[in-house]
């Protein structure tokens, strides 16, 4: 189980920070189109990283959970 959330974790940890980046620049190009709402809002990323993390967490934990309750020794024979 350890070694699939650490797969899909670091995974998601890659992108979130690839894709804070790529927010962080792209709110400079539509800081026009904003609302009340400042570009690098740090409450807004801080908001929206901690759902994406949090969407990541659960999306990676059923899976593994359902691959840790299989018998390593009926897996192979399944297929």
């Amino acid at each position: 189980m350890t070694l699939v959330l650490r797969r899909g974790l670091g995974l998601t940890l890659v992108g979130i920070v690839l894709g804070g980046f790529a927010a962080f620049g792209a709110t400079r190009v539509l800081e026009s189109m904003l609302y009340e709402v400042k570009p690098g809002d740090p409450a807004t990323f801080a908001l929206l990283t901690a759902v994406l993390a949090m969407v990541a967490l659960l999306a990676t934990c059923v899976p593994a959970w359902r691959a840790s309750r299989v018998d390593p020794l009926v897996a192979p024979r399944a297929e």
